[in-house]
């Protein structure tokens, strides 16, 4: 899953860290509770890069704040997921603490983003 070395650019980490949920969400038990956690997780996880690439091609800095603000909202619902299914799949915690640590970590670098914005 997660490489001990992660990527410098941005867009580069979103993608990769939605791929790592989607890889996660395949190795879990077919459960009802994984699998509507999982769908939620989906949504989310791909929405952090997604939204950080379309603030990035829109013109104007309110819109890149407001789509910034988006990301790093979805990256903490990631977290909130990550948390739920680590909860009900402890053969997964380990695999499961690292994505919520790399949520955590793009979070805080989204933050950083948005200080920098307000100036």
């Amino acid at each position: 899953m997660l490489s001990n070395q992660k990527p410098f650019n941005l867009e580069d980490r979103t993608f990769e860290f939605a791929r790592d949920c989607h890889f996660l969400i395949k190795n879990l038990s077919k459960t009802i509770s994984n699998i509507e956690d999982a769908k939620q997780l989906v949504r989310a996880s791909g929405s952090v890069g997604a939204n950080y690439i379309e603030g990035n091609e829109k013109p104007g800095e309110k819109d890149l704040k407001y789509r910034i603000k988006i990301s790093r909202k979805e990256a903490k619902e990631s977290e909130y997921w990550l948390k739920l299914l680590k909860s009900q799949n402890p053969s997964h915690s380990n695999d499961i603490e690292k994505l919520i640590i790399e949520a955590a970590e793009i979070r805080k670098i989204l933050s950083t983003i948005i200080n920098k914005l307000d100036g």
